[in-house]
């Protein structure tokens, strides 16, 4: 069962879709909020591969477009990571008061730039029960670094973000570049992109990129369990950066690395990804 609805992140409307199993009327069921990627929205097949999975299996499941994506409000295409965070803790302020949802056991599962919200979020907030990343990452500049890793590439993309200051300064107004110039995507996986995605963006997103840690904080996530999930030869998000974060994280941790899979490992419904996940919730997180 779907039940659209909105919700508050401070002063704006976010528009969410609670799904729950049939025939689960009147319990409290342990709940997953499935983040979506990088000016993505919550209609991306990577999002609903987990929600119907988690239903599957018996758990809620929650997803949302975040500010500035989707039907959320905020200015479309502006997608700060800090408010992301801030929206992801308003989801889980929304589902404390859920009757459907056992409160307590509210788990959190990202996908590339929703997958670094999840764990930052994880790492300064204890509700949430379990935290789940698919091709995350945790360190802003080193990760565009192997996204941009000529040193032309580099000085264009660096360039990009000094143009975009400038701009600011100079006419209080943003910069717009597009996704791409951002974080190239292979051709062959852009079809992964949900419809309606943002194309151009300020310039403060990629800024806002750039600054980003999740790995100064993924340590705080334990004694919460946290499953690392990330494609072997990842196209978009350099593998290292889950190495990194499974290095810095404390235990209990699990990090699996995918052969034959690439970024949008939920939206292809990879069988063995499937298992690992399914293997690592009974473990971690059983109904």
């Amino acid at each position: 069962m779907e039940d659209k609805i909105k919700f508050k992140s401070g002063d704006l409307t976010l528009s969410g879709t609670l799904h729950t199993p049939e025939g689960s009327e009147g319990k409290k069921l342990p709940c997953i909020i499935v983040l979506h990627g990088f000016g993505s929205n919550s209609s991306s097949n990577n999002v609903m591969g987990p929600c119907n999975m988690f239903n599957e299996w018996g758990y809620a499941a929650f997803r949302f477009d975040m500010r500035g994506c989707g039907e959320s409000d905020g200015d479309f295409g502006r997608v700060i990571c800090q408010e992301q965070v801030e929206d992801t803790q308003s989801a889980m302020d929304y589902l404390q008061g859920r009757d459907e949802v056992d409160s307590s056991r509210v788990g959190v599962l990202g996908s590339s730039f929703g997958a670094a919200v999840a764990i930052y979020a994880g790492g300064i907030d204890d509700r949430f029960a379990c935290v789940i990343s698919s091709g995350g990452w945790g360190h802003g500049e080193r990760k565009f670094r192997g996204q941009h890793p000529t040193e032309e590439g580099w000085l264009k993309f660096t360039n990009m973000l000094e143009k975009g200051r400038r701009h600011r300064e100079k006419t209080g107004e943003s910069l717009m570049v597009n996704r791409y110039d951002i974080v190239p995507i292979p051709e062959h996986l852009r079809n992964n992109l949900a419809q309606q995605s943002v194309v151009e963006f300020p310039a403060e997103v990629p800024q806002s990129m750039y600054n980003f840690c999740a790995e100064d904080v993924v340590g705080n996530i334990a004694p919460r369990p946290l499953l690392l999930l990330h494609s072997s030869d990842d196209s978009v998000t350099p593998t290292e950066q889950s190495v990194a974060m499974f290095q810095k994280a404390k235990q209990p941790c699990d990090m699996h690395l995918f052969a034959e899979t690439d970024h949008f490992m939920f939206a292809e419904n990879n069988t063995r990804v499937r298992e690992i996940v399914k293997s690592w919730v009974d473990k971690f997180f059983p109904l």
